[in-house]
């Protein structure tokens, strides 16, 4: 098949693309490399510089299926430019959706977030529960999600909600939850964990790239699936960097104590396992930096990078 894939060039889109590829599709690399390109050559590979609010500017000729990861990640970014983030996070996602559909394309991934659903005091977070974001970033999800299920007479439509990924990627990003903390293990000795009882839902990035390409091979799998298996507490996670680096751990009270706990037996009724775990993102990470692999970059912190090339 030939999949046309935006924001490939970012931290999931650069795990994802080579499997494709290995998996013998053509691939269509669709990003504004704002925060660079680290895709490898490949035959079947055809990266094309472009910004996703311009329709006329995305090439749709031969496509047979979207998997639509380009957005403005994160609530802090999204907050920068709020006009910014509804236009490529939410409009766009809509013209896109709309053009695929009158063309004639039949198969719709999207990546949204589990951040949609808000603050739950409910133990286990389904898909069934309402709604209810409190950020540009996840606002922008919702309505995104909203507009692709109105077009599933016309296609088949496969909505993600991530948990927080974590895990090594060409493209890295040091500015989620697991990856910053393990970078301030190993190069500082010591993290600082604000409270540490709030439980967080992760995913290892090698499982999110691994369901994209599922749900690719699996067109009958559709609506809405959360994707996180991880529930894990930031003490927890603390307490696994400090007997894999020696890390000091400081704790320090937290103005932020929600717990968020994302159930998908939905998506594992489908047949998709995940493969890792928190513990392996943070040992491949730590593997990473010792071969000299990885460096604490400026470029791998979204927001930082934002405010000083993008905006």
């Amino acid at each position: 098949m030939k999949i046309l894939v935006t924001g490939a060039t970012g931290y999931k889109g650069s795990v994802l693309v080579p499997k494709l590829l290995a998996a013998g599709h053509q691939v269509v690399a669709f990003d504004t490399q704002w925060f660079g390109n680290f895709l490898p050559q490949h035959e079947q590979l055809t990266v094309v510089k472009g910004d996703v609010r311009n329709l006329a500017e995305i090439p749709f000729d031969g496509v047979d299926a979207i998997i639509h990861l380009a957005s403005i990640a994160n609530d802090p970014c999204g907050d920068l430019n709020p006009k910014l983030t509804w236009e490529v996070s939410a409009l766009a996602t809509m013209q896109i959706a709309d053009h695929a559909a009158r063309i004639g394309i039949k198969h719709f991934i999207y990546a949204s977030s589990g951040s949609v659903y808000g603050v739950k005091d409910e133990d286990q977070v389904t898909e069934d529960l309402p709604l209810e974001p409190i950020s540009e970033y996840n606002k922008t999800k919702m309505v995104s999600e909203r507009v692709l299920l109105s077009y599933s007479d016309k296609m088949t439509v496969q909505i993600v909600r991530p948990a927080t990924v974590c895990g090594l990627s060409p493209r890295m990003r040091l500015d989620v939850a697991v990856n910053m903390l393990t970078m301030q293990a190993i190069k500082n000795g010591r993290i600082t964990v604000f409270g540490g009882d709030q439980s967080r839902p992760n995913i290892h990035i090698d499982d999110i790239t691994d369901l994209y390409v599922f749900l690719l091979d699996n067109p009958q799998v559709t609506g809405v699936y959360n994707a996180g298996f991880e529930n894990i507490t930031i003490a927890e996670i603390a307490d696994i960097l400090a007997r894999r680096t020696g890390a000091e751990v400081i704790t320090t009270p937290s103005n932020d104590p929600r717990s968020y706990r994302v159930n998908s037996d939905k998506l594992l009724a489908t047949g998709f396992a995940p493969k890792k775990c928190v513990e392996n993102a943070i040992e491949e990470i730590i593997a990473a930096y010792k071969a000299n692999e990885l460096e604490d970059n400026e470029q791998w912190y979204n927001l930082k990078w934002m405010e000083k090339h993008v905006l």
